[in-house]
C-alpha cells in the first residue's frame, strides 16, 4: 500500500509527482477542489462530489476537461493502485500553466490533479466523547459556496483554534454561524437539528445533505434557518458534520461544557443512521 499522485493523465508515487511553478494554482489559488472518501475501497456518494466539483468550476469559468465516468474510472483506478481501502482522495482542478497575469490566459489547458492517501479511523474516544471548539470570527471571502483553492482564511482560524486546545472552529459573520473551517454545523434544541442556511456564505457539504436527509427521515424536525451565534450557548447538542470527519459531537464550546458534555440522542441517531448508509451503499452488508 502506497500514496498515489495522479498528474494530468498519468499516476506516480506520490513523492515522484510534480507541477510547474506556474501553474495558476500555485501562483493564485486559482483553481477548485474536492475531497472523497472511500469504505472499503468503493468511493461515497462519489457523483455528488463531481457534481460540486463542476459547479465549483463553472462558478470561475474554469473548464472541467472530464466527464463523470472519466473521473469514476480514474478515481477508481486511483484507489486501486494505492490499495488502501479507507482512501482519502483529494481531487484538485485549476486553470493551468501560463506567465503570471491576474487576467486569465487565452490558451491554458486545466491541471488535474489527484492525491490518494490512506485516510484513519476516527479515534472511538472522539465519538464517543466529543471534541471541543471555539467560535472566530468569519474573515473569508464572500464566495464560499465555491469550493477554492483560497484556504488561507481557514487554515489561520483553525491554528488558532488548535493552540487554544480545539479540534475546530466555528466561523461567525455578522452574528451569524456560518459553518467550521472544514466542517458544516449543527445544533440541537427540543429535538430538533438547527443549521444555518445554504447560501454564499458557506458549503453544501454532501455529507450535510445526507445526514440532514436521514434525519428526516427519522422524524427528526430540521430547522435551516439563520443561527444567531447567542444560540450556540443554548444547544442542548452541538455537532460538526464533513467527508473526513462524518457526524463529530462537540462536548464544549468555547470552554464551556455544552448540556451534559456527552453526545445527545439526536446526535447519537444521525451517527448511527450515517453509518448504516454507508455500509448500505458502499455494499458492506
Amino acid at each position: 500500500m502506497s500514496d498515489i499522485a495522479y498528474v494530468n493523465g498519468h499516476f506516480s508515487a506520490l513523492e515522484e509527482a510534480t507541477i510547474p511553478i506556474e501553474d495558476r494554482g500555485f501562483q493564485f489559488g486559482d483553481g477548485v477542489y474536492e475531497v472523497v472518501r472511500t469504505y472499503g475501497g468503493v468511493p461515497f456518494r462519489l457523483y455528488d462530489h463531481l457534481s460540486r466539483l463542476e459547479s465549483s468550476a463553472r462558478a470561475v469559468s474554469i473548464p472541467v476537461p472530464l466527464s463523470r465516468t472519466d473521473w469514476e474510472a480514474l478515481i477508481r483506478e486511483g484507489v486501486e493502485r494505492s490499495e488502501f481501502p479507507s482512501c482519502l482522495v483529494y481531487i484538485q482542478l485549476t486553470r493551468g500553466v501560463a506567465p503570471r497575469s491576474h487576467l486569465f490566459p487565452g490558451s491554458a489547458k486545466p491541471t488535474v490533479v489527484m492525491t490518494f492517501r490512506e485516510i484513519p479511523e476516527t479515534d472511538g474516544v472522539l465519538r464517543q466523547q466529543g471534541v471541543s471548539a471555539v467560535t472566530l470570527p468569519d474573515l473569508r471571502w464572500g464566495r464560499c459556496s465555491i469550493k477554492s483553492l483560497n484556504l488561507l482564511a481557514n487554515v489561520l482560524a483553525k491554528q488558532e483554534a488548535s493552540d487554544a486546545g480545539a479540534k475546530e472552529a466555528i466561523l461567525v459573520k455578522d452574528g451569524l454561524v456560518t459553518e467550521g473551517c472544514s466542517s458544516n454545523v449543527c445544533l440541537v434544541r427540543a429535538g430538533s437539528i438547527i443549521t444555518p442556511p445554504l447560501s454564499d456564505q458557506l458549503l453544501a457539504g454532501v455529507t450535510r445533505a445526507v445526514v440532514l436527509e436521514l434525519a428526516r427521515k427519522r422524524g427528526i424536525t430540521v430547522d435551516e434557518r439563520e443561527v444567531p451565534e447567542a444560540e450556540l450557548t443554548r444547544a442542548d447538542e452541538l455537532f460538526l458534520i464533513g467527508t473526513t470527519i462524518e457526524v463529530l459531537p462537540v462536548f464544549a464550546l468555547n470552554g464551556v461544557p455544552v448540556r451534559d458534555r456527552m453526545p445527545g440522542p439526536v446526535t447519537r441517531t444521525v451517527s448511527e443512521a450515517f453509518h448504516r448508509c454507508i455500509l448500505s451503499e458502499t455494499g458492506q452488508r
